[in-house]
């Protein structure tokens, strides 16, 4: 079966999009610390409460904000912060690249709004609803925008009430998304190759955190894990023939 079968799509249902916003709810709790971090550091940084919630709706980028919030006020030059914030971004060319296949079937202005939407856990839940021959454009959608509603919900919150917060980074609730980042991994284990790419991933972005220096760190692990699974690809497509 092609990776286009099985992405058809059954009639659109009002129980599709419930299930996808219902299958959001652990990222929502997992990014809801960052969210409201987000918003708290953003007034910090001379933002108003509508310019962060703003910068939440027309970006939707999560960690990025932050890195790219901390680089403006330190005054660097504009192409080291794109540059900056292209390698925290670069996981999302990847992300796009595989779920590409998965949304022929859909319309281009499906496709185009999907990618809008496309993160860290859409991307992996969006993975698994297709293995099961259940990735329709509703249910996507369903998860997408229950995620996206509540991080601009969260960061009008954290930018509203971070002041009463001397310093946020304090608080270390900013723990829940690496766990929930990690959970997210570990769904994929029974894939070829998971051990050895995952492996070769976490050892490169250590090793480049200590030599280089973050966000490199995420680019060079992941370059990595794709650089492994490409080599080893051949002989494991041999050895399932």
């Amino acid at each position: 079966m092609s990776a286009a079968d099985t992405t058809e799509q059954p009639p659109h249902r009002l129980a599709d999009f419930i299930d996808g916003a219902r299958q959001c709810l652990p990222a929502v709790i997992a990014t809801a610390p960052f969210g409201l971090l987000f918003g708290a550091v953003a007034v910090q940084n001379g933002l108003s409460v509508g310019e962060a919630t703003l910068m939440s709706i027309m970006l939707f980028a999560g960690a990025s904000q932050l890195v790219g919030l901390e680089m403006f006020g330190q005054k660097m030059a504009p192409w080291l912060i794109v540059l900056s914030i292209f390698a925290v971004n670069f996981r999302h060319v990847l992300y796009s690249a595989a779920i590409a296949r998965r949304l022929r079937p859909w319309t281009r202005t499906q496709r185009l709004v999907a990618f809008f939407f496309l993160t860290d856990p859409q991307y992996a839940y969006s993975e698994k609803q297709a293995a099961a021959g259940r990735l329709t454009f509703v249910w996507y959608m369903g998860f997408g925008l229950a995620l996206y509603s509540f991080w601009v919900v969260e960061t009008a919150l954290g930018a509203a009430f971070g002041n009463l917060i001397p310093d946020p980074y304090a608080l270390g609730i900013d723990f829940m998304l690496p766990i929930y980042f990690l959970g997210m991994v570990m769904d994929f284990r029974k894939r070829p190759l998971w051990l050895p790419v995952v492996g070769a991933s976490a050892v490169a972005s250590t090793v480049a955190f200590y030599l280089v220096g973050s966000p490199w760190h995420v680019t060079i692990g992941a370059a990595a894990g794709i650089l492994l699974a490409a080599l080893m690809a051949p002989g494991a497509r041999r050895k399932g023939a």
